[in-house]
């Protein structure tokens, strides 16, 4: 069994309450923001360059009309899933089928660009073979959230709107307490591209 960690980034949703204000033409995942670096980027490409260090491999999901997410993926040396998600469930789903054989899963939202290097790094290292690891920020869960090997097969089985939370129901979770409100911070209205 490989001891290799693997991020799954999420990045096949419709996003439509961006484009009910945006536009209906405007992904979200293009839109230009300024990464916790200082560097101007768009919002997925700053998901990824946030993760390449953290982690043994990155899996994109996404879907087959978001081309330009596709190829800002394997620029930057992604494995890339295109499907037509029906949901969260079915996209951690395919991602975990593809790469069943690490020491566990990094589940990453890709329209979160804001989470803070430390904080990848802190819930990466925290991994654990039966223990879910998520970053906690003033009392409220965030992302990304870990699953060690041991759930493979539950994460495989997943489908639907929802996605991995139910798996937390009778499971170990380790809180790990950060000061990054990063991890709550989704990029789902376009005023959302200016971190405070």
């Amino acid at each position: 069994m490989s001891e290799t960690l693997c991020a799954i980034v999420l990045a096949a949703g419709q996003g439509t309450r961006y484009r009910e204000v945006a536009g209906a033409h405007r992904n979200k995942l293009l839109a230009q923001c300024m990464g916790r670096d200082g560097i101007e980027r768009c919002v997925i490409e700053q998901v990824l360059v946030n993760l390449s260090v953290q982690v043994d491999k990155v899996v994109l999901l996404t879907r087959p009309q978001y081309s330009c997410v596709a190829e800002l993926g394997l620029r930057h040396g992604c494995e890339v899933v295109v499907l037509e998600s029906p949901g969260m469930g079915d996209s951690i789903a395919a991602a975990v089928s593809a790469e069943p054989d690490h020491r566990g899963w990094l589940i990453v939202l890709g329209d979160m660009p804001f989470i803070h290097p430390d904080t990848l790094k802190r819930v990466a290292d925290s991994v654990r073979p039966d223990m879910i690891s998520v970053p906690v920020y003033q009392g409220q869960y965030g992302h990304p959230v870990a699953f060690g090997r041991g759930f493979a097969s539950s994460l495989m089985g997943l489908a639907g709107e929802k996605g991995a939370k139910r798996l937390f129901n009778g499971a170990q979770v380790n809180e790990v307490r950060v000061d990054d409100p990063g991890v709550l911070w989704d990029v789902d209205v376009p005023s959302a591209l200016v971190f405070e």
